[in-house]
């Protein structure tokens, strides 16, 4: 709660300092918030039934919802895009908790044919994005019942997710190889790059407090000139540069930070933790270099899936996994 207070304040401050618009964030700071203690409560309560109704409403809206319907750009993590791949990644990763959290093995079987279908619902959808997301977090889901300590694969997720946006903020910042940086561009097309571009330019300017909130589309030469200008750089950490400087970024940094260390010290088994971590994980390189995040069912979501991976189940659970353990909350492993 302190680290999602300071996101709402520091917002609050640069929006002030800058006459910007901080509804966005504060929006999606209540999103978050309403979500995780959604899924505390859901995940104390039934531990298997929260996350199965959880993948299923993903899925349902989705489908159902206008805005997060396939466009003709569902191959690209761009606007509506990234929120049906995140959405889907969010709904496969609620499965695959709900199979591991389910005692009797046919619960467990209906959940994980579930999360299969979820894929192939992505795959039918034409999301490329969402299926190889929805692929990845089952095949890894699988591969966390053979983990014994949940702390190497916690920091792996870090790795990862600092690794995607080391390489976004490679391409417009000029660092790194030129073929790797043309490659690069080339898979997240021109226009994106210069969208980034004009954040770069924008922190420079301002690194302290950003231009302010909900100003970006109207400084950014890129976004005015788009055919259909959202005011957005189509990237969360570079949004948050370039409208809240660098304590934007460190606190935005500190939010996902504090979800992996909240899975690592949850009470849930490791194969549930871990599930849980790489669809996170899988949320922050969409919205990395694309606009999940401005869709408020985004942060809903993933908030609801970061409660019920940490919640403390009243019933008993099953037994964990072969290989699987849990983290008492004293942090030591059972002897």
């Amino acid at each position: 709660m302190v680290v999602l207070a300071a996101c709402a304040s520091w917002s609050l401050i640069t929006a002030a300092a800058r006459d910007g618009r901080p509804e966005g964030v504060l929006l999606a700071v209540l999103a978050v918030a309403a979500g995780y203690a959604a899924g505390r409560i859901g995940g104390a309560l039934l531990p298997v039934a929260a996350p199965a109704a959880a993948a299923l409403a993903g899925v349902a809206l989705t489908v159902a919802v206008p805005h997060l319907a396939p466009g003709p750009r569902i191959t690209a993590p761009l606007g509506h895009a990234g929120a049906t791949a995140a959405l889907l990644a969010l709904s496969e990763g609620a499965a695959c908790c709900g199979a591991w959290a389910g005692g009797v093995p046919a619960v467990r079987v209906a959940l994980r044919l579930l999360a299969v279908g979820i894929a192939v619902t992505a795959a039918v959808l034409g999301s490329v994005v969402g299926c190889v997301a929805c692929v990845l977090v089952l095949l890894c889901s699988l591969a966390a019942g053979r983990v014994r300590r949940r702390g190497a694969g916690i920091a792996g997720l870090g790795l990862a997710a600092g690794l995607v946006t080391g390489l976004g903020w490679a391409v417009p910042g000029g660092f790194g190889p030129h073929g790797f940086a043309a490659s690069l561009e080339g898979q997240l097309t021109s226009h994106r790059v210069r969208l980034w571009s004009d954040a770069l330019d924008l922190l420079r300017g301002d690194p302290a407090l950003g231009v302010g909130p909900g100003r970006f589309g109207a400084l950014s030469p890129t976004a005015a000139e788009a055919p259909s200008p959202d005011g957005r750089p189509h990237s969360a950490v570079w949004q948050q540069a370039a409208e809240q400087g660098v304590v934007g970024v460190v606190l935005l940094a500190a939010a996902f930070g504090w979800v992996l260390y909240a899975l690592w010290r949850s009470p849930r088994p490791t194969p549930v933790v871990l599930t849980a971590g790489v669809a996170l994980t899988g949320l922050a390189a969409i919205a990395a270099v694309g606009n999940a995040l401005s869709f408020t069912a985004v942060p809903l979501g993933a908030g609801l899936l970061a409660g019920l991976a940490t919640a403390r189940p009243f019933t008993a659970e099953a037994p964990p996994a072969r290989g699987a353990q849990t983290r008492p909350r004293d942090g030591r492993l059972p002897g």
